[in-house]
């Protein structure tokens, strides 16, 4: 079992950035974490994940690759979303995710893929 909590969200103007941090507690055997967000009125998405085992490669959707970069901290049990160039359709809660233990997906953004959420930060981008 493990306890997800998200943190740095907040308000900025589009072209700024915010670093969102995830703080894992307990153990678990995802084989990948991961950033979802959903807007209002829209499906949650995938939006960054990295693959926990061997060498931590990492996935992004595509509206966010060049302006966002995730990151993990094995030892602090951490995970990282660092964006940049934020726009006002980055506007979004964001929710850190981890994946069932010991199973393999085919893809990284499947959301019933992942069995551990945390309760999700706000970011607003006004333009």
């Amino acid at each position: 079992q493990v306890h997800l909590v998200e943190s740095g969200g907040g308000s900025v103007q589009a072209g700024g950035s915010l670093r969102l941090s995830c703080a894992a507690a307990g153990y678990t055997s995802s084989v990948y974490m991961a950033w979802f967000r959903q807007a209002p009125g829209k499906e949650r998405e995938g939006v960054a994940a990295i693959y926990i085992p061997g060498s931590n490669n990492t996935h992004y959707t595509d509206s966010v690759k060049g302006r966002f970069t995730i990151s993990r901290d094995h030892a602090k049990k951490t995970l990282d979303l660092i964006m940049t160039s934020l726009k006002p359709e980055d506007s979004a809660m964001y929710y850190c995710a981890a994946s069932r233990p010991f199973y393999y997906p085919n893809t990284w953004d499947r959301r019933d893929d992942y069995s551990f959420w945390g309760q999700g930060t706000q970011v607003t981008v006004s333009s």
